[in-house]
Parts: structure tokens; C-alpha cells; sequence
């Protein structure tokens, strides 16, 4: 999609972008209260964050017209909705709210949740059609606000393998792209034919791909989702009736992976899941991906990645002025940040995204280089980055693969830059996820790994946060050695774990490490949920 037209020249997507998605290099807008009250009093500054703002007017020529401007063209997404005849399954979340669980086979509860404004339909595709990846399905989850998703089942053994939710980030990318690029069960080549995937992850368990928060990819909304914390509310809601609808997976083990701006998703959502004493999510684990959790920490590692000091012989990208520019920058950007924890006000996060970004991304990104792969230039700035990007669009808007899928919209797009300028202007970017993490780890295992020539999300940054993370075995985990990650006796990555806590550093890999590493990332995947690494 390349960079928005509105604040191009100065403002570079950050980190968070998705996983090819991941690859968008584009701006962000909206503001929190714009999404749901008046325009003019959204923009009525509060005194103690004037500064900040007009430093923004400063830094963005008519930044505050901008804003205004982009809040304005929010617009209901272009759909038609089909009856529930067309659909193979419909659950209605109203009829659920009460229903008993039976778990674990004493304890009879009603599962947790309001449910009331959830719907489930879903059909079934037929796996010789063209819109089929091999044992595949696609549940559509219609709610008050529509959400689509993708389910491609084991093809070892469905009916006891691990249920796998897979997230692209942005925020505003689909899902589908970590489906037909990285790790679903086929990609989609430049004649539109489906290739089939020798090292997907459905190797050994069932994975949804779900286009998320709404908006994105081939889900739709009358309203729109503008925070971590409100999609977190949609996932529990969709996950809780598939599984209702889909009891056979129910008792499975259910694990949560992603990319990018899903190392804020991930924490929440898991963290949503588990505040539910009574569900019927089975959750086990999470793992991130090139990851943006910690920003204040991760930013810290940009400078380094792009001059040549992360002890890998990719770099340098960029000249010793611009380093030094960085190194200037980066105190009040840490600055920024630091009042955006501190406050989780949108008056103080806003301002710390973007000056971050301008100052971190921007110079990496004006280099021409691709903030997903520091090994090559952006050959395609239009799709991400990456030719398979238009690719898949192309192939996802045919009629006949929209009609199998069962697409109420009018076209699928990869990435939605308005949901992705929204998430910004309400705050989300900077917002301290990572203090999530302590308590996850003291119930399930957590996973943080990292392609090594990825720059938006990079290895030293995740690195880096999740040895800074506060937490009863930090110890250990700090002092852990490095061990090498072999397949075919080959090392394509190092990783050290301690208690329920993971990190791997994978070689030759960007952004988007089953992309690079498909026969790696499914060895270290299959050892994951094979439960390898957990205390």
C-alpha cells in the first residue's frame, strides 16, 4: 500500500506494522475519543499536553487539519450480509450465555462472558475448489461487528492435535497473508495457483487465521475498534463460540502465536482468556513473533540494527550522521515513551509515536532498504515489500474464491490504513503490554523469537525487553546460555529458556520467519507446542 499519502514525508510505520502485513510502510492517524464522540472535542488539548502537540504541529505542518481530516473519512466498510440459509453452522451468542460446560468433568459452570451480541456462522469449503488449501474450512464469526477467520485443520491427527490461533498485526493486516506466504498449508504464486506447502503448521495441529480487529482483510463493521483492549473483547467472544460450535477441539491444547503488532495483541487477548475463570478456551501457551511489546526498550535497538553494531554481518545500513542523529534522538524519545506508560493518556502516547518513529524508522526507511529484510532494498513499495503481497490480494479478490469463502465484502485488501491510523490516534502504540507478561508466566509458557535481519521489530529489541522484564525469574532467565537450534543438523537459530520463559534468536530470517525459515520455524514450532520449553 506504500506510505499514506497525508504525513508520508515525515512519519514512518513503525515496528508494528503485521508480518507481511507486516510490510506495510505506511502512517498512522485517528484519536481515541474521535472514534466515538465529536471531532471538534477530541482535538480540545488539555493544557499539560499542549506542548506536546504543537511540538507535533512543528514537526508535522498542519498536523492538527490532518488529524482532523483522516477521523472524518472514517466510513462504515462497503458489504453485503447473506442469510443464515447460505451458512452451514449459525450459533447465536444469546443462546449460549447461560448453556453449562462440563470441563473437566466435575465441575458443571456457566462459561464467563457476555456473549449477547455474538453470532457464529460458518460453512465449510470444499477442499478440491480452487478457494481450498488443503483441509481447510473458513468460519466466518458475524457478530455486532464482524470478524472472519480461516481454520486449516491438522493433517496428522485433527481429532487430537493442538488448535493454533495464528495473528498478522499492523494493526489493520490480515491474517491471510501469514496464511498463503508464511505458514498455511499453500501460497499463492504469481499465476494465482495455489503451491502446496511442505512446512506448514498444520503439520501437526489446526490453525485459524483470523482477520482482526474488524475491518481488516474480509471482516466488516458498521462501527470500528480502535484499541488492543476493545479487539481483545472480540477474540474471547469468537474463540468461546467456535469452540462451542466446534466442541470436538474444545479439550485440545489451544496455543495463541502472531507477528509484529501481535506482541501487543498477544498478551492481551491471552490475559482477556484467562481472566475467565469459567471458559471453554483451553489456552496453553503464547509466542511472538518479531514482535513490538516493550517500546520503550525496543526503540533503544533500532540504532544499532541499522548501524552495523548487532553483531551480525548484515550492516551497516546508514551513514555515522544519521547513527548519531538517532543516538541524539533517542533519550527524548525514550522520554516520550516513559510518560505514555506513566499515564496511558492518548495526549502523552500519541506524540511519543510518532516522534519515535520519525526519528528511529524514519531514516532506516528513507535508506530504501526494506524494514522487514535489512539483507535487501524494497523491491516492491507498493505491496509491502513483497510482490506475494499483490499476490494474494489479487488472488483473494476473485468472485468465485469470495464466493467459497463466503466474503460479504465487496474486496479484500491486505492492510486497512485507516483502522491502522486509528489504533495510533487512540493512544495504542505505546501503550506497556509487556507488564502483562509476569502474570501469564506464572500460568502458561511464553515464547519471544525473532528472525536476526528483521529491522521494524527487531532481534536486539526483543532481546533486550525480555531481559528487562520485571519478573520472579529474571534471574535465571538473564544468566540462561544460548544454545544452538539445529534441523538436519544445521543451526538456524540459538534459544535459552528458563521457567515458562523462551527466547530465540533465528538466522537468516526477517520479519516474517517462516518465510525465510519454513523448515526451522516449523521444527521450533512443532518442539513448542510439543511443550520442549516450559517449566
Amino acid at each position: 500500500m506504500g506510505f499514506s499519502k497525508t504525513l508520508a514525508a515525515v512519519l514512518a510505520s513503525s515496528a508494528a506494522i503485521s508480518s507481511v502485513a507486516a510490510q506495510e510502510q505506511q502512517v498512522l492517524g485517528g484519536i481515541e475519543d474521535a472514534i466515538h464522540n465529536v471531532v471538534d472535542d477530541v482535538l480540545q488539548i488539555p493544557t499539560e499536553a499542549k506542548g506536546l502537540w504543537d511540538e507535533l504541529s512543528l514537526l508535522v505542518p498542519g498536523f492538527m487539519d490532518k488529524a482532523q481530516d483522516m477521523i472524518a473519512q472514517q466510513k462504515p466498510k462497503p458489504h453485503k450480509r447473506k442469510p443464515d440459509s447460505e451458512w452451514d453452522h449459525v450459533v447465536k451468542g444469546a443462546d449460549i450465555q447461560s448453556m453449562w460446560v462440563d470441563r473437566d468433568g466435575v465441575n458443571q459452570r456457566k462459561i464467563d462472558g457476555s456473549l449477547e451480541a455474538y453470532n457464529l456462522r460458518a460453512k465449510k469449503v470444499d477442499p478440491s475448489s480452487s478457494a481450498s488449501t488443503r483441509s481447510s474450512s473458513t468460519v466466518d464469526t458475524l457478530m455486532t461487528r464482524p470478524t472472519t477467520s480461516t481454520c486449516s485443520t491438522s493433517r496428522n491427527d485433527p481429532k487430537n492435535d493442538p488448535v493454533v490461533l495464528w495473528l498478522n498485526g499492523g494493526p489493520g493486516c490480515s491474517s491471510m497473508m501469514g496464511l498463503f506466504m508464511e505458514l498455511g498449508p499453500s501460497s499463492v504464486d504469481s499465476k494465482l495457483k495455489l503451491v502446496y506447502n511442505d512446512y506448514s503448521w498444520n503439520s501437526n495441529a489446526s490453525v485459524i487465521f483470523i482477520d482482526q480487529p474488524v475491518n481488516t482483510g474480509y471482516s466488516y463493521s458498521g462501527g470500528s475498534v480502535s484499541s488492543t483492549v476493545a479487539a481483545s473483547k472480540d477474540i474471547y467472544a469468537l474463540l468461546t463460540l467456535f469452540f462451542h460450535n466446534f466442541p470436538e477441539y474444545a479439550e485440545q491444547p489451544f496455543h495463541i502465536t502472531g507477528e509484529s503488532y501481535a506482541g501487543h495483541y498477544i498478551p492481551v487477548f491471552a490475559s482477556e482468556i484467562l481472566s475467565h475463570k469459567n471458559r471453554n478456551i483451553n489456552l496453553k501457551s503464547i509466542a511472538i513473533g518479531n514482535g513490538l511489546t516493550d517500546p520503550k526498550t525496543q526503540y533503544a535497538e533500532y540504532r544499532p540494527m541499522a548501524c552495523g553494531d548487532d553483531g551480525s554481518h548484515y550492516g551497516p545500513i546508514l551513514e555515522e550522521s544519521e547513527c548519531q542523529s538517532m543516538d541524539n534522538a533517542l533519550p527524548r524519545c525514550q522520554s516520550l515513551i516513559q510518560g505514555c506508560y506513566d499515564s496511558q493518556s492518548v495526549w502523552n502516547c500519541v506524540p511519543s509515536a510518532i516522534y519515535c518513529n520519525n526519528a528511529l524508522i524514519g531514516p532506516f526507511q528513507r535508506s530504501g532498504y526494506n524494514v522487514y529484510d535489512i539483507r535487501e532494498k524494497c523491491k516492491d513499495p507498493e505491496n509491502l515489500c513483497y510482490s506475494q503481497s499483490a499476490w494474494i490480494a489479487q488472488y483473494l479478490n476473485q468472485p468465485e474464491v469470495m464466493k467459497a469463502l463466503g466474503a460479504e465484502v465487496t474486496g479484500y485488501e491486505s492492510c486497512n490504513s485507516e483502522l491502522n491510523r486509528n489504533f495510533l490516534f487512540n493512544g495504542d502504540w505505546s501503550k506497556p503490554f509487556h507488564l502483562l507478561v509476569p502474570d501469564l508466566l506464572k500460568q502458561i509458557p511464553v515464547l519471544i523469537y525473532a528472525g536476526d535481519a528483521d529491522y521494524i521489530c527487531n532481534w536486539l529489541g526483543n532481546k533486550a525487553w525480555s531481559e528487562a522484564l520485571v519478573w520472579n525469574g529474571k534471574k535465571d532467565f538473564n544468566s540462561a546460555k544460548m544454545t544452538d537450534l539445529t534441523v538436519d543438523d544445521k543451526a538456524y537459530g540459538q534459544v535459552k529458556t528458563s521457567g515458562n520463559f523462551t527466547f530465540m534468536r533465528i538466522y537468516e530470517a526477517g520479519h516474517m520467519v517462516p518465510f525465510n525459515q519454513p523448515k526451522g520455524s516449523l521444527d521450533f514450532f512443532n518442539r513448542w507446542i510439543g511443550g520442549e520449553w516450559k517449566a
